[in-house]
Order: structure tokens, then sequence, then C-alpha cells
């Protein structure tokens, strides 16, 4: 989760299902892989199927996930600051789009000619781009079903100038750092010489408050979680029962990142696809990694990448920062922005 009770829905969607892109033996191997690793471990993508980014949504309204709250703050505060420096006409690119809502709040001051959202449940982003026609119709939309996470295929007919790659939540915490450093490399190349980044990026604090986030009191998280199981039940034909398992979230001080986990609640004995796995009582599956930045290891990460640092934003708390740069050959004429 960018840093996102729920009934047993067995087989909710057929293998077919359009919920989630990716060529579907590939998909199945990932996931037969992952579960027979020791320990075993289910990408995070995983967790966006229609179901599982409906209950993100859910989670970006709770009161202990701050990220959401915090990164719409600074970006409002600091819109005109953001304009500025982007300009009108530009490319938006809004990787991980979801509902849209966060690219959408940036149209009146950005006042992009091109939108192109990018997420990997495509049946959920073509309905959360119909009221974004309407309401837009001088912005074309050209919405990507995509696993971004491997690779970013842009249209031919995309223009080549004035890209802007949107990628906020901080779901750059996802990546270890040497994958993000890898997929920042491809946004540099995707992007041009006069590409822009818009990222936001959680940062590291106390324990306490990163711990809420990721384990809630209402159990929201848990849900979101846990339906990652349902998720491959319809991917794989597996049998996983949510009641079997349950959610925990923990900060590793070491790697500054918060571990998600599914822990088994007993001995449990799952099938798929002609293969068999038997997890013992307490053993888990890791289901996501939320790494979080200090100032410096953000520019570190960025120069890594082969991109400079432009301006950097955060809350009065320091809790999160949006952080806008370009790649390192630019000169650009505006002042550095603290």
């Amino acid at each position: 989760m960018p840093e996102s009770s729920l009934s047993v829905r067995k087989h909710a969607e057929s293998p077919e299902s359009p919920a989630l892109v990716g060529d579907h033996s590939s998909t199945q191997h990932e996931l037969t892989t992952g579960l027979q690793s020791r320990p075993a471990h289910i990408a995070p993508k995983y967790l966006y199927d229609t179901l599982g980014s409906k209950l993100f949504e859910a989670i970006c309204l709770l009161p202990e996930y701050y990220p959401t709250r915090t990164e719409a703050a600074i970006l409002q505060a600091q819109s005109a600051a953001i304009a500025q420096a982007i300009g009108p006409g530009s490319v938006l690119i809004d990787l991980g789009a979801g509902n849209c809502a966060k690219a959408a709040n940036l149209f009146p001051v950005l006042s992009p000619s091109h939108y192109v959202p990018v997420d990997i449940s495509a049946d959920f982003l073509k309905k959360a781009i119909e009221p974004l026609r309407q309401r837009y119709p001088d912005i074309s939309i050209t919405p990507l079903g995509q696993d971004f996470s491997q690779s970013l295929t842009l249209p031919a007919t995309l223009p080549g100038e004035k890209r802007v790659f949107f990628y906020p939540g901080s779901s750059i915490g996802n990546f270890t750092p040497a994958q993000a450093t890898e997929f920042l490399q491809r946004l540099h190349v995707a992007g041009g010489p006069d590409a822009t980044l818009l990222l936001g990026i959680d940062l590291v604090k106390d324990p306490a408050v990163l711990q809420a986030a990721y384990d809630d009191s209402l159990g929201v998280t848990a849900a979101f979680n846990l339906n990652i199981l349902n998720h491959l039940n319809a991917v794989l034909g597996s049998n996983f029962q949510t009641v079997d398992w349950e959610h925990s979230a923990l900060f590793n001080p070491e790697r500054h990142r918060i571990e998600m986990y599914l822990k088994a609640r007993r001995k449990v004995d799952v099938h798929w696809l002609g293969h068999t796995r038997i997890f013992e009582k307490d053993e888990c599956i890791h289901t996501e990694n939320s790494y979080k930045y200090t100032r410096q290891s953000i520019a570190d990460l960025l120069q890594q990448a082969g991109f400079q640092e432009i301006a950097f934003w955060s809350d009065p708390h320091d809790w999160f920062s949006v952080v806008l740069a370009r790649p390192l050959q630019t000169r650009p004429h505006i002042k550095r922005m603290l």
C-alpha cells in the first residue's frame, strides 16, 4: 500500500478477468514462484484488483492513514509553484492513477493538453475516467491498463515533449531502493530530456505513527491485505480461505520500511494449478514493503536515476514530501524552492 472483515469470495472473478492487466500465463508463473519461495511472497501490485482498489480508497479516508491528506495539503499549498515550474500544455502521465482524483485536482492549475492515467486495475480505471471526459472535454485522455512496474509502453501518438510523470502516494516506496532506481531510470528514458517528475515520497518518522497507518483500528487495511488471497483464488484457482490468515504489519528500523504479511492462524494446505504447499501455523506470506526516505536518501535516489531535485516540499511535521525533479542534463530556469 503506498504505502491502502470480508467474507470469503472464492472465485469471485474468472481467471480471464480483465481487472488486472498482463499476460495470464506469466502472471500465474510469477505468483507460483512467489508462493513456492521460502519465505513466500506476493508482489504488492496484486493487492489492487477491483475490490482491492476500492478498499484502498477507504484506507485513504482513515484518520490513521496520514499520507493521502498530508500529500493533498502539500499539493494544494504548492500548486502555484508546481504550475509555474511545469507550465501549461503538458502531457500528464499519472502512474498508478486509481480513481484519478489526485491528478484531476491539478487540472485547473496545470492545464495539461493530455492526461494519461496508467493503472494495473484496468476495469477500475475505465470507470474512473468517464466523469473526467465529461468535465474536461478539452483535455485528451488516454487510459492505459499496464503493469508499469515492469515496463511502461506509451502510445506512439503521444507528444514527446513536456511529459510529466506524476507518481503520488509514496508508491515509490513499494520498490526496493535498487528497484526504485531502475524504475526512475526507465522514466528518464521514456520522458526524454525535458521530462519532469512529480513524486510523493513518505518520510522516516515515529514508528508508532507508521504502525497505526498500516494496521488501523477498523481493520480496513487488514481487509485490503487479506483480499489478495481472493484475488489469487481468481487467478490461480487456489483454495485460500481468508479466515485461515491474519494481517500483520511492522516497521523494520534497519531497512526504514513497513513490512506487511499474512500470517497463518493454523496449519494450512493450499492447492493451485497442480501445486501444493503446506503453511505451518504462524508462517507468513510477505505481501508488501513500504520504504520510508530521508531528505538525503531522496536526493541520492534521484541522482542515481539521472535526475536532479528542483523543488522539495514537506508538511510542518516533516511526515511527507512532494518532490519535483528533472533530468540532470537540463538546466532549469526556475529558482530552487524549499
